[in-house]
């Protein structure tokens, strides 16, 4: 049975989390619009673009959003229209929601750049509730055998390291620095030490570097140490614009720095002949096409990935995204509906 109300978070004024710009509601559960399926969600990761929203750096896009857009749920019920998961089909739904799929950018492949995309928990109410609705095209098919709290980092903190390791341009056997050592990252280092990198990890968080090292990485050091080599590639998950320089000094000639994020503060001026001269390279990551998100999954249920998680109840939304914004989270915090606890 489908109950008529359901309990969601919503973002009421955005602002620093000590205001508690979060709120508990109750709210109507969703209906499924064409092409749309209602998924009863098993759990929901909480990822830094959910805080970037509920601070206001990442600006609403619609009032009172539920956010969350990594989430493990069953299919309950479909919308008008043919061809959707069956009833009882778990499934995955990530931060990409809709593209228009007839701009350049969707032709060539590349629908992560399309201006007419959307994204689930900012244009669409999310994860942070009972029920969501997501396009039938746009859910990906999950594993039974998985639990749904490792199941939930993967739909974005994995998908979107997965693209920044892509590119990073990463040479085979190659020297990659991983800045930050969030949800994301944890996982992404762990890809490309089993693809034979060296992985050298930079973060502020003790602990951050203890788990860095029990992952395989060469090396764990603060955020503004050098790395023990020359860096072939490095990625930026932290959202610190003061670290973009310190990578482009890390790299080796003709590396490149992929920056992972939504949102990052300001950028230094950079010095031409220290940062980019010898041909490294700048790069941004903006979002993921569903190759990505359907390569990294295959690839993460082939070759299983240590997921770290910290657990929360639904009802403690609020305190997981304040966790998450003092750096208080191992790995990835995971939203999860009491009877899954």
């Amino acid at each position: 049975m489908i109950p008529d109300e359901m309990d969601a978070w919503v973002v009421t004024r955005p602002g620093p989390v000590s205001t508690r710009p979060l709120r508990r509601v109750r709210v109507p559960v969703p209906a499924p619009g064409p092409g749309e399926a209602l998924v009863r969600v098993e759990a929901c990761a909480v990822c830094r673009t959910d805080l970037h929203l509920a601070e206001g750096d990442l600006p609403p896009r619609r009032p009172r959003t539920t956010p969350g857009h990594e989430v493990v749920g069953r299919v309950v019920a479909a919308g008008p229209g043919s061809g959707g998961p069956a009833p009882g089909t778990r499934v995955g739904v990530a931060w990409l929601r809709s593209t228009c799929g007839r701009c350049r950018h969707c032709a060539r492949g590349a629908e992560n750049l399309c201006p007419d995309s959307t994204y689930t928990g900012w244009h669409a109410d999310g994860g942070y509730a009972e029920y969501l609705t997501v396009p039938w095209d746009f859910a990906y098919p999950l594993p039974e055998e998985v639990p749904a709290e490792k199941l939930a980092p993967l739909l974005c903190a994995g998908i979107i390291g997965y693209r920044a390791l892509l590119r990073s341009d990463l040479p085979p056997g190659g020297r990659l620095g991983v800045y930050g050592f969030g949800a994301s990252a944890h996982l992404t280092a762990q890809v490309a030490v089993a693809r034979g990198a060296s992985v050298h990890v930079l973060t502020r968080s003790a602990r951050a570097r203890e788990l860095a090292l029990e992952l395989g990485a060469a090396s764990a050091g603060d955020a503004a140490d050098a790395p023990p080599e020359p860096l072939d590639a490095a990625i930026l998950f932290a959202p610190a614009g003061e670290l973009v320089p310190v990578a482009l000094a890390a790299l080796d000639r003709g590396g490149t720095l992929a920056v992972a994020g939504i949102h990052l503060t300001d950028i230094p001026v950079l010095n031409y002949a220290r940062h980019l001269f010898q041909e490294r390279t700048l790069r941004s990551v903006t979002a993921n096409t569903r190759a990505d998100g359907r390569a990294f999954l295959e690839a993460a249920v082939a070759h299983p990935l240590r997921v770290a998680t910290t657990p929360y109840p639904l009802d403690a939304a609020d305190e997981a995204l304040a966790a998450l914004a003092a750096d208080r989270v191992e790995g990835a915090a995971v939203l999860l509906p009491g009877n899954l606890l």
